[in-house]
């Protein structure tokens, strides 16, 4: 009771109202609802019971797998996805390895032969869009950059599409036409051949600053090729009695010594714009070539020599310009350095 006012019992009140049996069913009802709230009110319990209102679960966010990343090409997948260009000098126009009457067109500046490395190393591999020869006899730096002969930039010649790019560059730019006439056309027991030699040296430290900067252009108009540099063999066999060339067996020494030093500095500036390559994760790639000892036993004055001696146009009395380049036989031991190296790859992965 409070202040004589008697306390209602609402069970008992709504049992008086209802009666028995409707006061039961209501009871009910209630005590249903009480169960069916949390699976109303939770997605969860919902599921859990009857398989309705569960989200579809929601996919991990994807990360790069290394081990499942896309695998890198192989070398000769980098070299061949592309065009093929044979670039460069004599040396790889394939000037003194004549063998038809058309390699011997006097009206034909550059000298590029049928029988030039070249050939042997597009029918080595199949190259998805072709390939082409434009080395030329007597190019040097600015002749690659400007064109030679009557022909453009052999610079021009290369673009996004190639993947291959072979290339002997640099004897020209040292004078070694020069320095080898120096050194025949003189008195016997002359010194004058090797007294060139400070001017081998001005040159070849030319050539050390104008190398990078033609290879940095190379890699630029073709960023995704894989370029290769040739270093030049090695011309005397540094014996007595070579061809009657007026050549010593000191002289023979000191050229070979000098066509060996032409070589480190081709090796080192290919390795150092390979480096630079493969720092900024760039594209293709830039290798060498050691050609200094693909003559081996088989030099100028050998009995199967793969180098031309001192070749005289007997008229003008005058060396002809086959003289002390490749023969046949040299070019084709030149195409298999070439090949071998494109299976072989820069010894890192290509992107």
């Amino acid at each position: 009771m409070e202040r004589g006012r008697t306390m209602i019992n609402p069970v008992a009140w709504l049992r008086d109202r209802l009666g028995e049996r409707r006061f039961g069913i209501v009871l009910l009802v209630g005590l249903l609802a009480l169960a069916l709230l949390p699976l109303v009110a939770l997605p969860a319990a919902r599921c859990e019971m009857f398989g309705s209102g569960c989200r579809e679960p929601q996919p991990m966010e994807a990360r790069a797998d290394p081990v499942a990343a896309e695998q890198p090409p192989t070398p000769v997948e980098a070299a061949t996805w592309g065009s093929y260009v044979a670039l460069g000098d004599s040396y790889s126009a394939g000037l003194g390895a004549e063998a038809t009457v058309g390699d011997k067109n006097p009206l034909d500046r550059c000298h590029r032969t049928s029988k030039a490395y070249y050939h042997e190393v597009s029918r080595a591999f199949r190259f998805a869009k072709g390939s082409s020869f434009w080395a030329c006899s007597g190019a040097t730096i600015p002749d690659f950059l400007n064109g030679r002969g009557g022909e453009p930039s052999q610079l021009g010649r290369i673009g996004a599409d190639t993947s291959l790019v072979t290339l002997s560059i640099g004897g020209n730019d040292v004078g070694f036409s020069r320095v080898l006439a120096g050194c025949v056309i003189k008195l016997p027991w002359s010194r004058s051949c090797t007294r060139q030699g400070d001017d081998v040296a001005r040159q070849m430290a030319a050539l050390r600053q104008n190398l990078p900067g033609l290879l940095d252009k190379i890699t630029t108009r073709a960023p995704r090729a894989r370029v290769i540099l040739m270093g030049y063999p090695k011309a005397f066999s540094e014996v007595d009695g070579v061809g009657g060339d007026n050549i010593s067996v000191s002289d023979q020494r000191w050229l070979n010594a000098r066509a060996y030093d032409l070589g480190q500095l081709i090796r080192q500036s290919a390795a150092e714009t390979d480096a630079r390559i493969a720092a900024r994760h760039g594209t293709g790639s830039v290798e060498f070539v050691d050609a200094y000892s693909a003559f081996a036993g088989h030099e100028v004055g050998s009995g199967n020599a793969y180098m031309n001696g001192l070749l005289l146009n007997l008229p003008e009395f005058a060396a002809e310009p086959r003289s002390y380049h490749p023969t046949i036989a040299g070019q084709h031991a030149l195409a298999a350095l070439f090949a071998e190296q494109i299976k072989k790859g820069p010894g890192r992965p290509l992107s």
